[in-house]
């Protein structure tokens, strides 16, 4: 089978490129070639392009022009916010708080800037993914945290994070917060409850090769990186990169009253029919208070990449709800943390400009897709 309509539902972490994103980067590459740190005409023409990008994401995220700076990707983003915070508050401590379900590469980051000192401090979770805030209140006010990391909203589960008190726990404590908002910017309100915040271009539809970190000027920090222009990210960024996010952003936040409601439609759609159609199925995250595009389910017996590549050659294309590789085989933290099940996991992201008929259609097929599955692995009448 080799379907010639293709059904994209993987848009986390690499959402189709916007539109808009697509125009001001051709403009942007026909305007901002130079190197913007020249001083003639075509350096400073990049320059003011490099600079508008940033001043329309500050814009975005609620914060000046300063506080932002352009990293090659997300996760450059937050493993510089780590180590440069973590060095900044060297006199207050060493310790790292973060919740058990934050990205892998922030625990990795975590690990490695304690590494000769007590292992990082990981806060339990829920059954649907939200942070025990007893618990992190408990974990930031001890003495000796130098930073505190919790995501705005997971882009495994979809379930949103309280914030605000997170927030307020923590400086309560004098410690700062690190927020990782790239499942949620372009798809949620804009959080304003952060110390530091990395977004990431790529989950809005921006291009690759940019990721964004914003640290209020209030925040202790120190650079890792030798000297440089630019102290947080040496070398700097792609002009037409920065730019072409700087304009999906914008776009996405236009429309995001109108995308937003359809999403989450969809989505409890999705839910509903997943639940009561597919036998012995776990749908996971918070049913209400969550990202409006994104959804995570396990199926007993069987294996998620047999799912994954079945319903790709189907013609459907959509994300392993497990954090593992094909070089790994390692099940999801995320789910692992929840207390649900691990295996045989799908994650859907829509984009925004997913057909309803094709979701319809998705939920047709994934009764049959399972079933399929369970029989060539020989998991029938369990």
């Amino acid at each position: 089978m080799n379907p010639t309509h293709r059904v994209f539902l993987d848009a986390g972490s690499g959402a189709p490129l916007h539109p808009a994103a697509r125009e001001a980067y051709d403009a942007a590459l026909a305007e901002g070639w130079a190197d913007p740190r020249r001083l003639h005409t075509e350096g400073r023409r990049a320059r003011l392009l490099l600079d508008g990008a940033r001043e329309a994401l500050a814009s975005a995220l609620g914060c000046r022009t300063e506080e932002v700076h352009l990293a090659p990707s997300h996760t450059a983003a937050l493993h510089t916010a780590v180590v440069a915070l973590h060095r900044g508050r060297r006199r207050a401590g060493a310790g790292v708080v973060l919740s058990a379900v934050e990205r892998a590469a922030l625990h990795a980051v975590a690990a490695h800037v304690t590494d000769t000192h007590a292992a990082p401090v990981v806060v339990p979770v829920d059954r649907v993914g939200r942070v025990d805030l007893g618990a992190w209140s408990a974990a930031v006010g001890v003495p000796g945290v130098a930073l505190a990391a919790l995501q705005h909203a997971n882009g495994e589960v979809g379930t949103v994070q309280p914030l605000d008190a997170a927030h307020e726990a923590a400086a309560a404590a004098g410690v700062p917060l690190l927020v990782d908002a790239g499942a949620s910017v372009g798809h949620h309100p804009v959080p304003s409850a952060w110390d530091a915040l990395a977004a990431d271009p790529r989950d809005w539809g921006g291009p690759a090769g940019v990721g964004v970190l914003a640290v209020r000027s209030r925040v202790r920090a120190s650079a890792p990186w030798p000297e440089d222009e630019d102290p947080w990210f040496p070398g700097g960024v792609s002009v037409p990169a920065a730019f072409g996010a700087a304009a999906a952003l914008r776009a996405v936040l236009a429309d995001r009253q109108a995308t937003a409601p359809r999403q989450s439609a969809l989505v409890a759609r999705l839910r509903e029919r997943v639940a009561r159609e597919v036998p012995d199925v776990d749908v996971v995250g918070d049913p209400g208070d969550r990202l409006p595009h994104v959804l995570t389910f396990s199926c007993l017996y069987v294996d998620g990449e047999a799912l994954v590549t079945e319903l790709d050659r189907r013609g459907f294309a959509v994300g392993s709800g497990s954090a593992c590789t094909s070089r790994t085989l390692e099940p999801s933290h995320v789910l692992a943390a929840m207390g649900a099940l691990t295996h045989g996991n799908v994650r859907l992201a829509l984009p925004r400009d997913v057909l309803e008929a094709d979701v319809e259609r998705f939920c047709d097929e994934l009764p049959d897709v399972v079933a399929s599955v369970r029989r060539m692995a020989g998991a029938v009448g369990l």
